[in-house]
């Protein structure tokens, strides 16, 4: 089985509190040990092997930051899209779903993960093809948050989004032109938010299949927002508008 590898305290933490199949456990040589105690203990309860190298080896394993550690894990599965919206189903309160069309930036997913866990987003959907996997940049840009939000990844984005309409959710395009601005936007319903590509935005496809637009006013000199961004600001207006100040 293919092994991936992840870097940073955060990502290992999670790693190894959720349950993911860990094989090895590498520490930087000369790494003061109190700073990685509960990731030691954990690994310790867990039976997990775990080796000191030193930090080159750590430094060829990956280009971000490891902090003095680093673990090969099983590689991260994708859930499963109707065993999802059966569970959702089943649960209180109304559903949110992220979809993701045609992202590519591995750090912007990682960080719409990161934010989609904060913010109390269900799940998040992309395509199989022409877009960013769960990778080892991904899982550390998320600081663990990819062990918390299921992750879908689908064939067809249009079929998907009409599969997600026969379950009773709403689909919103994130739109520049002839859209409404972003604090109008009704959030009493299951949502589905689309976030486009980064250089792109929306395909078509997608495009025609949403049921409204909503965009974010913008009033400086360049007219676009990060796509995290984007999606960090319609996600946290979603939780705004559906819980009172001092709800949690």
């Amino acid at each position: 089985m293919d092994e991936v590898v992840i870097v940073g305290r955060h990502a290992v933490k999670e790693a190894i509190t959720t349950g993911h199949t860990i094989n090895k456990i590498l520490i930087q040589d000369g790494v003061k040990k109190q700073q990685l105690n509960e990731i030691l203990k954990k690994a310790k309860s867990e039976k997990i092997i775990v080796q000191s190298v030193p930090k080159s080896k750590l430094d060829q394993l990956s280009d971000s930051p490891h902090q003095g550690v680093a673990a090969y894990i099983s590689p991260y599965e994708y859930a499963d899209l109707d065993a999802f919206l059966e569970t959702q189903a089943e649960q209180d309160g109304l559903s949110t779903i992220i979809l993701l069309d045609g992202l590519e930036d591995p750090h912007n997913l990682g960080s719409i993960l990161r934010t989609a866990d904060a913010s109390g987003v269900d799940g998040v959907i992309i395509p199989k093809r022409r877009s960013v996997a769960l990778t080892q940049t991904v899982a550390k840009a998320s600081t663990g948050a990819i062990q918390h939000v299921p992750v879908m990844r689908v064939t067809n984005l249009a079929q998907t989004i009409e599969t997600l309409k026969d379950h009773g959710y709403w689909v919103v395009g994130t739109e520049a032109e002839n859209a409404t601005d972003y604090r109008e936007m009704d959030a009493e319903m299951p949502l589905v938010i689309v976030i486009g590509s980064e250089g792109q935005g929306m395909s078509r496809l997608v495009k025609d299949k949403c049921d409204f637009y909503i965009k974010i006013p913008m009033v400086g000199h360049v007219n676009s927002l990060n796509a995290s961004v984007a999606a960090s600001l319609m996600m946290y207006e979603v939780y705004r508008k559906r819980h009172q100040l001092g709800d949690q």
